[in-house]
């Protein structure tokens, strides 16, 4: 395979390779010409890059809900909760139910709070049941770093739907899950699926 010769641009130039130099004011040719780059697509990071990240010290499950739901990734708000997709799922539709006040441990939650993570938590099975055809479902809360809360000081629950299929050899492998959507598109799908009251 001839090698792309990127060097002295010229109007009249060739294609590239043994032809001359690449016409740089015609990028098609290079669409689908492989090179030696494995390429993993984030497009739901742009967050950070067009509004920054709001700092180690800002909590983002406090900060969310002042954010518009797609920029957020909510799905569905409550009065005393709301929903939102994990940044970082297991499985596509992960999503965590998180109360809007600051309190680190579910035995702290006021019973209105308790109620409407439940009732939350309910729907979304629904949804994501409606939307993803999934066969199942993990639900849990990991209490405090030691448990595994990756942010320990905020409350949250987590909501994984699993299908029969969904494990195979990446995550061990090559310590890599495959997710068939973008997060934004998932959004999407469950926040037009959620019953409005």
């Amino acid at each position: 395979m001839a090698r792309l010769n990127l060097g002295s641009y010229d109007e009249g130039a060739g294609t590239g390779g043994d032809d001359g130099p690449v016409r740089v004011d015609d990028p098609s040719y290079l669409v689908g010409v492989p090179d030696e780059f494995q390429r993993l697509w984030t497009p739901h990071r742009m967050v950070y890059i067009q509004q920054g990240d709001p700092g180690h010290d800002d909590c983002p499950f406090c900060v969310a809900p002042s954010m518009s739901d797609e920029d957020a990734l909510i799905v569905a708000r409550g009065k005393y909760a709301y929903a939102l997709l994990n940044l970082f799922p297991y499985n596509s539709g992960h999503l965590l139910v998180c109360p809007y006040r600051h309190i680190a441990m579910y035995d702290e939650a006021t019973p209105e709070e308790v109620a409407e993570i439940g009732s939350i938590t309910q729907t979304a099975m629904r949804v994501i049941r409606e939307v993803s055809h999934n066969d199942g479902f993990n639900i849990g809360m990991n209490q405090g770093a030691v448990a595994g809360a990756g942010i320990s000081a905020h409350l949250h629950q987590h909501i994984v739907p699993r299908w029969a299929q969904d494990a195979n050899f990446f995550p061990i492998i090559a310590r890599t899950k495959a997710l068939p959507q973008l997060l934004g598109e998932v959004r999407a799908s469950l926040a037009n699926a959620w019953p409005h009251p």
